[in-house]
């Protein structure tokens, strides 16, 4: 059963609501106030919180800025009455994923809930970085896979282009975007997140544009739509290749006009938003099988970047590996270390689930581990296995040895990254060792065995 987690000052309010919900086949559990809600978020983090918006010392505001930075992927459920709605439209910029008002429908709560807890088991397939914790600009690695990702985004963000990043589950697409806006000129304002997978056919419409008080049974308020929301921002859709073909000729109208009508409204809103769209799958395909609508595919697809899978960059392995050590260790005070060998075995798998499959390798590994030390005997059954099975290959198809491929792989890395950093220093010595966190000396080691000794001339 998902967990969901309530937070309210009201005891009334946390009965009902937990009535309906275990009602509902829900695993419940309850806080007085945001502080206790705290504690229960440190030891069984739930899948889905619904927090009332007014309570005293931390209030639903803060939790919700809370939740943003510690738990990115848990969606947050504002509960509001009628005369704080604008407040409740305020949460949803800031990241809440959606709103109730009091009195509640049943309905209006099942679906708003369901739609949670689908988003909440989507997320879980993909990397989960709080934007705290996240190294450079979303993205962990030195690969010159890695690198070209960095420069798209670089590239692109400061522009108001379209953006459409296509990518395998578990690399990662969510800190792309999330990267995207943060530098761009519209970082101050919202990013809106939907996953288009997790939303109801029948429901797609009044998400995106939102719907008039009475425009249909449970409408009980005006509620501004997604592209309301975002409005001076950025639109995040990921998974866009689930929207059902009849809301793709309405979702290219809007991106073509930049206005539309909420669902039973007459007036026409415009909007100023940028369009950052996601897929897992293979859109040209899609729109060969008459799945996806090919002019709202060239409409995305101004600007693509490609996220490659983990094991096509190996050699970012190791810094991922550091992170995650560091990162559980934090989230679980403790200090544990791992032996040297452990590393060759993470290489030589090749990570069908990716980054997002790293890090729960990471995290069990971290909790059997023994005297503070992870070894051989905290690997899974089956995974070993599975890393002695793939081989190391060169392009003409003859086996290598593994330590031989992993020098290869490290000096392919190793080379570039050095020039780069030469040309950001403008050629001096001593500024791009310090860059790359190693001595000068280091560094012209370096420098003589790739014969870049010629390239620079300052000390």
């Amino acid at each position: 059963m998902k967990k969901i987690l309530i937070v309210d000052d009201e005891l009334n309010m946390r009965l009902v609501l937990a009535a309906m919900l275990k009602k509902e086949g829900f695993d419940v559990s309850s806080a007085a106030n945001g502080r206790e809600a705290l504690q229960i978020l440190k030891s069984a983090p739930p899948a889905v919180v619904i927090t009332d918006l007014k309570m005293p010392d931390i209030d639903g505001m803060a939790l919700l800025s809370h939740m943003a930075e510690q738990h990115p992927a848990i969606p947050v459920i504002m509960i509001t009455a009628h005369g704080t709605i604008a407040t409740a439209v305020e949460a949803l910029k800031k990241g809440a994923f959606d709103y109730i008002t009091k009195p509640f429908d049943l309905d209006d709560l099942k679906n708003i809930v369901a739609k949670a807890v689908k988003t909440s088991a989507l997320k879980e397939s993909e990397l989960s970085i709080a934007p705290s914790e996240v190294e450079r600009i979303g993205m962990i690695g030195t690969s010159p896979k890695t690198m070209k990702v960095f420069d798209d985004i670089k590239r692109v963000a400061p522009t108001t282009t379209t953006v459409m990043i296509t990518g395998e589950t578990g690399t990662g697409k969510e800190l792309v975007a999330d990267a995207i806006h943060r530098n761009s000129p519209r970082k101050n304002n919202p990013l809106i997140k939907i996953n288009c997978a997790a939303i109801a056919e029948t429901l797609m419409e009044s998400e995106l544009f939102g719907y008039e008080k009475g425009a249909f049974t449970g409408a009980t308020v005006t509620k501004p739509g997604k592209f309301e929301l975002a409005h001076k921002g950025t639109l995040f859709l990921d998974e866009v290749s689930e929207i059902p073909w009849e809301m793709q000729v309405k979702l290219l109208r809007v991106l073509q006009e930049r206005e539309f009508e909420r669902v039973g409204g007459l007036r026409t809103i415009k909007v100023d938003v940028r369009i950052i769209a996601a897929t897992n799958r293979n859109l040209v395909r899609e729109v060969q099988a008459g799945n996806f609508r090919e002019d709202l595919y060239y409409r995305l697809n101004v600007f693509p970047v490609d996220i490659p899978p983990l094991r096509e960059r190996k050699e970012d392995i190791p810094s991922l590996v550091d992170y995650f050590l560091d990162k559980f260790n934090k989230k679980l005070e403790l200090s544990v270390g791992m032996d040297s060998g452990i590393m060759e075995t993470l290489v030589r798998y090749e990570w069908p689930g990716n980054i997002r499959e790293l890090e729960n390798l990471m995290e069990r590994m971290i909790l059997l581990a023994k005297n503070n030390r992870i070894t051989g005997q905290e690997i899974p059954p089956g995974f070993k296995e599975a890393a002695d099975k793939a081989e190391a290959v060169v392009e003409d198809g003859t086996a290598k040895p593994f330590k031989d491929h992993m020098r290869d792989q490290v000096e392919n890395a190793e080379r570039p990254m050095i020039i780069r950093c030469l040309e950001e220093t403008g050629g001096n010595v001593t500024q791009a060792a310090k860059k790359m966190g190693l001595s000068r000396k280091g560094l012209q080691l370096k420098m003589i065995k790739y014969n870049l000794r010629r390239e620079s001339t300052k000390e």
